[in-house]
């Protein structure tokens, strides 16, 4: 395995950098404030080529690995987790599930307007009585003819307002728990799909987060994903792309966190020295700094698996639940490290603790992710290749064989 980040990875991660600190640092104080989401965020990074930037060129992406990604995702999230999670939800759970399950129909139909930015997809599992539970779901799906009728609820969707597509997973049979879920991907324009933001939320303030209602929504049986029965598969190995953003995105956090502190330390002084030479906050600073590191090699190992076709259940939900909890500590102790003042807007690290607990909660909580690597470690659980895994990269060109 090899450490080191290419020149193009490097220049992937100045171009986000240098974008973020243009475009969206200004102005996420008062976007925070008001709850606002921006759209003008999405298009740019359109222009920019990162909606899709791990799906293959053939495919409207702009064909990169799956650790450009990573990189795109923590600095967004330097940024604000508002706009990491539109890419998570976007090119991780959506548009890279279709790469891995997708027809050909689906992939023309779907994925090549998403990878190219012009059209903007979502992710719906989750449910007001179903989110680790996943057979909890009451949402429903009815053979009738050539279509399939849709009828239920799903919550804590981000891009819920935003999306044109959403995957959506019902029941196509309710005896069967796992076994009868089914995969379904519907558009926004299909009549009886609804929308609500939720509001008053701690933290991602910024993002576009609510509910899909769906009533008597009639989907054409080509927009099945997969087999029936197959939807519970399709949620979990999107889940492992999820996780994989989530993760890498917390490093983003962890670093500005890192940075703030840093700056601070040297700005800030008691008892006639910069609160930097004192050794608890110093304590602070190295748990930053070290747990930052780990994140992005647990994160870059992942990455390094998907880019080989391999399964990577196991190393993504550990870099999802290491990486989350140390972004979550990271910025609780940037608040302490700032003091009162890390308890005002005046500076962004009470954003940062705000922002830090979703992802300790969303796709996979914390003790989801507990029981799994200890089920691992004991030899409970084992994973077995999929019907169909991501194409590992490089991509092969049109014409080719998919590695």
């Amino acid at each position: 395995m090899n450490f080191a980040l290419t020149e193009e990875q490097e220049a992937v991660r100045r171009m986000v950098r240098s974008f973020v600190d243009k475009e969206i640092i200004p102005h996420i104080r008062e976007w925070d404030a008001n709850g606002h989401f921006e759209p003008s965020i999405m298009k740019r990074l359109a222009e920019l080529e990162l909606m899709g930037v791990c799906i293959p060129e053939r495919y409207g992406g702009a064909g990169m690995d799956y650790n450009t990604l990573a990189i795109v995702c923590e600095e967004l999230e330097r940024g604000d987790t508002a706009f990491r999670t539109a890419v998570s939800v976007h090119t991780g759970l959506n548009s890279m599930t279709l790469l891995q399950w997708g027809d050909d129909f689906h992939k023309e139909r779907y994925l090549i307007p998403q990878a190219r930015g012009q059209k903007i997809g979502a992710f719906g599992l989750t449910e007001p009585n179903a989110g680790s539970d996943v057979a909890a779901m009451v949402t429903t799906a009815r053979r009738d003819g050539d279509d399939y009728i849709l009828n239920g609820a799903k919550t804590w969707i981000s891009l819920c307002d935003i999306a044109d597509h959403f995957l959506i997973f019902a029941k196509t049979d309710k005896d069967k728990g796992h076994h009868g879920i089914s995969c379904f991907i519907v558009e926004r324009t299909f009549p009886g799909v609804t929308t609500r933001a939720i509001k008053g939320k701690l933290g991602i303030r910024a993002g576009n987060t609510g509910e899909v209602i769906l009533d008597e929504v009639r989907v054409p049986k080509e927009n099945r994903l997969g087999e029936e029965g197959e939807g519970f598969k399709i949620a979990m190995s999107a889940l492992d792309n999820g996780r994989f953003t989530v993760a890498a995105g917390a490093c983003g956090l962890i670093n500005a966190s890192l940075e703030a502190s840093l700056a601070y330390c040297r700005e800030r002084k008691t008892f006639g020295k910069e609160i930097g030479r004192h050794q608890l906050v110093q304590q602070m600073i190295a748990r930053m700094a070290a747990n930052l590191e780990i994140s992005r090699l647990l994160v870059y190992r992942a990455g390094w698996l998907k880019n080989l076709g391999k399964r990577n259940t196991r190393e993504t939900s550990l870099a999802k639940w290491f990486a989350c909890d140390a972004a979550f500590e990271a910025a609780n102790d940037a608040v302490q490290i700032h003091g009162a003042y890390g308890y005002s807007n005046e500076y962004p690290v009470e954003r940062y603790l705000r922002n830090a607990k979703a992802p300790v909660i969303y796709e996979g909580t914390r003790e989801i992710h507990t029981i799994m690597q200890a089920e691992y470690a004991l030899g409970y659980r084992r994973d077995k290749p999929l019907r169909r895994m991501l194409p590992a990269w490089p991509f092969a060109q049109e014409g080719e064989a998919e590695r």
